[in-house]
């Protein structure tokens, strides 16, 4: 018979001491996984809650995955098949404004979360670093951190290291915490 047990870290059904049936399992990193199981793996459907409040909704068998789809903590739906979010072609546009389309230019987002009345965002980004999506990215480091509190406290604590694919993703992509003059310069030649 199975019934809910709680262990370390999961709760759901056991059988023979193994996650068999519905369950949660948390990992170290905050991420948990809520679906089925088979004989201690990931085995049906079943979604992926990341910290960022994106999921991954998908189906597995035997603790490999099958297919399934990432969904935005916005609710963007991740389509490898017809992308044209932050693509190659530079279109900057959040989802919110390919949903609604464009505001006026006094009430942009500068931001996916920025505030819809003044645009100024939501998290602050120090400067030369990049919001990665999951977090704030330092170039000069290469390292991703989560989300801090404010500014004064900027950065949160360490989540990874970044692969080089991943540096020239975030900078040619996201969007950048100002550390260089950007406006009218007056020239230097006469």
């Amino acid at each position: 018979m199975n019934q809910n047990h709680h262990l370390a870290n999961y709760f759901g059904e056991l059988r023979n001491g193994r996650m068999h049936g519905h369950g949660t399992y948390w990992f170290d990193t905050g991420t948990r996984y809520v679906g089925e199981f088979k004989d201690g793996a990931f085995h049906g459907k079943g979604t992926l809650h990341f910290n960022n409040g994106g999921r991954y909704e998908g189906e597995w068998k035997n603790g490999i995955e099958l297919n399934g789809e990432y969904i935005f903590s916005d609710g963007l739906q991740y389509d490898p098949e017809d992308w044209s979010y932050c693509s190659e072609n530079n279109d900057r546009r959040f989802y919110p404004e390919h949903i609604n389309g464009l505001k006026p230019s006094d009430r942009c987002l500068m931001s996916a979360q920025s505030d819809s009345l003044s645009g100024k965002p939501l998290r602050y980004i120090p400067d030369g670093c990049y919001d990665a999506g999951d977090g704030i990215y330092d170039p000069s480091s290469r390292v991703l951190y989560q989300y801090g509190k404010n500014e004064k406290e900027p950065l949160g604590a360490f989540l990874r290291n970044v692969t080089d694919e991943e540096h020239y993703w975030i900078v040619s992509h996201c969007r950048k915490g100002w550390d260089e003059f950007i406006g009218f310069q007056k020239s230097t030649e006469e």
